[in-house]
């Protein structure tokens, strides 16, 4: 039986692999808060040929430590380009974390030859969207965009794109016409000194204003000039997509770091992003955009129960 994600966990000072820092967050998360992009790694799985990261192994036990830090109860695991369309650590991490009591859904990759029946099985599984990650060329072309969201559309899914902002742009015309929602991960790889000056930027606006997209507040030290999640230049980014869309905005930790292993920046102290998250959400004025970001909007987008705030 899964544990009551409704209730707010007891939080513990503590290390955990991949993540820097012992401290909980001073941000206490509310009921049902979920972390929306999460990967796990094994290396009993062969990567794809192509794969450019390939971190140690991650487990979603590994994870679950994680969620005891800060605070979190519910997650979205990811399958990471490492493993191209090989989906089954993801799965095989989404069953552990039902075997503990944690809520979790999963993103899948797929290359759009799958049967029915396969895609039934990984909604079975949890399974709410799939990803196409232009960013390390592993698996997918743009040229996949709308053939990959006509394939899901009918199961209700989502399509979760990275890409870079010139290849973002280039797609306009099919993002305005996909028939399932969009979810831009890491900010949308827009970097902070885009903001307001990119019209990768003011595409993703339209999108979120238009209730086509949703945004993950995920990856900032990845995005910034600093590599840092603690770089002020990521407040004024983080605001855009706060005050355009607070309903379409959800938040990850990007947890195991993937990017931190490879020696591109440095490991993440994942109490300090929850905190940040709450610095950018306290700076809109609204007291309950924390709220829609961490617990009811996941409810929504990834169809976990209703968080308290969102019950009629």
């Amino acid at each position: 039986m899964h544990r009551d994600s409704l209730v707010t966990p007891v939080r513990t000072a503590h290390a955990v692999r991949f993540s820097a820092g012992t401290a909980v967050p001073r941000t206490v998360a509310p009921a049902g808060a979920c972390d929306c992009h999460v990967h796990v790694y094994d290396s009993r799985f062969p990567a794809a040929p192509q794969a450019k990261l390939l971190p140690p192994d991650a487990s979603a036990l590994d994870y679950a430590v994680l969620q005891q830090r800060i605070g979190t109860t519910r997650v979205v695991l990811v399958t990471p380009s490492t493993y191209g369309t090989d989906n089954r650590p993801m799965l095989e991490g989404l069953a552990a974390l039902g075997a503990m009591g944690v809520q979790a859904r999963g993103v899948a990759v797929i290359d759009g030859t799958e049967s029915d029946g396969e895609l039934l099985r990984l909604q079975a599984a949890g399974v709410r969207g799939v990803r196409l990650n232009l960013s390390l060329g592993v698996s997918g072309t743009a040229d996949s965009l709308l053939p990959l969201a006509r394939r899901i559309a009918p199961l209700g899914w989502h399509l979760q794109l990275l890409m870079a902002a010139d290849v973002l742009v280039a797609q306009a015309d099919v993002l305005h016409q996909l028939p399932v929602p969009v979810v831009f991960d890491h900010f949308g790889r827009i970097a902070p000194a885009q903001a307001g000056r990119h019209p990768a930027h003011a595409l993703l606006l339209a999108l979120l204003q238009g209730g086509q997209a949703w945004i993950k507040l995920s990856g900032g030290y990845i995005v910034s000039e600093q590599h840092s999640v603690e770089d002020p230049a990521l407040d004024a980014l983080a605001a855009s997509y706060l005050r355009c869309a607070p309903h379409r905005v959800v938040w990850g930790s990007d947890w195991p770091h993937a990017t931190a292993s490879a020696g591109v920046q440095p490991l993440p102290d994942d109490a300090r992003q929850v905190d940040r998250l709450a610095d950018w959400a306290r700076d809109t004025g609204d007291s309950a955009t924390l709220q829609r970001v961490l617990a009811d909007n996941p409810a929504a987008l990834y169809g976990f129960a209703p968080t308290i705030s969102s019950l009629p």
